[in-house]
């Protein structure tokens, strides 16, 4: 231990920093059995305190890096709850998402398979879309479930204002087997807007607040302000130019 302990504290501050950034990565993506959010959230905490020191990852809302496309490594709970809708749907529901989240998250595989889910950030064109892949009865049906936000500005240097604006269910393989009048009903169905139906139920519950705590070319770690204890830990796919990483 002590051995180990020294060779720690000779490490440059950058080495830590890789180091702990490596960890974290390893942690969502091994596979296996799932790590707890305590482990994950500490994971976190960690990077973010040796990403202070050595100056990466930090005010992300300025530095240019959220922009790109994102797939989502780690959720606290059903990968659905990454999207911006689910932080919203919350806040207009307070006392009953819970209950109502339960009941789809216990549908259990194949019946019910969600994932992966995808995010594209761009702060020019002030949009963020979240795209979540569900699969049910055993990949029979599957589509893409896509909420449309608009990004309204930011929100101190972590945060940006959201406005959750439509949700629709893209891609469904039950219309593509239908051939082209599948596509043509795919085309044309406009998406609900999500939105607008929350703010009937709660005003203000459309509007969101995504923290980003970490942020660099090729990791983030982003938070619903509403429960921030909760950690969503991302790794990109591409830059905002379209350049696959």
């Amino acid at each position: 231990t002590n051995l180990r302990s020294s060779a720690a504290e000779t490490l440059s501050p950058m080495d830590q920093f890789d180091q702990t950034r490596d960890s974290l990565i390893n942690s969502c993506t091994s596979g296996g059995s799932k790590p707890s959010l305590d482990s994950i959230r500490s994971k976190c905490q960690d990077l973010e305190e040796i990403a202070e020191q050595v100056g990466v990852g930090q005010a992300s809302v300025s530095s240019g890096l959220l922009d790109g496309e994102w797939e989502l490594v780690y959720s606290p709970e059903d990968i659905t709850r990454s999207s911006p809708f689910f932080w919203a749907f919350r806040r207009a529901f307070p006392d009953q998402s819970d209950q109502i989240f339960s009941i789809t998250d216990a549908i259990p595989a194949p019946i019910k398979e969600v994932g992966p889910a995808i995010q594209t950030i761009d702060m020019d064109a002030k949009t963020l879309v979240s795209r979540v892949k569900v699969a049910t009865l055993n990949g029979l049906a599957t589509s893409i479930m896509t909420t449309r936000c608009t990004i309204l500005g930011p929100k101190g240097l972590e945060g940006i204002r959201l406005k959750v604006d439509t949700t629709k269910p893209e891609e469904s393989t039950v219309l593509k087997k239908l051939g082209p009048l599948g596509e043509l009903l795919n085309d044309n169905t406009q998406p609900f807007p999500s939105g607008e139906a929350l703010e009937k139920v709660v005003e203000g519950s459309s509007y969101v607040n995504m923290v980003t705590t970490f942020c660099d070319e090729g990791l983030r770690v982003s938070r619903n302000e509403d429960k921030y204890g909760d950690v969503f830990v991302w790794t990109r796919k591409s830059f905002g130019s379209g350049i696959e990483l």
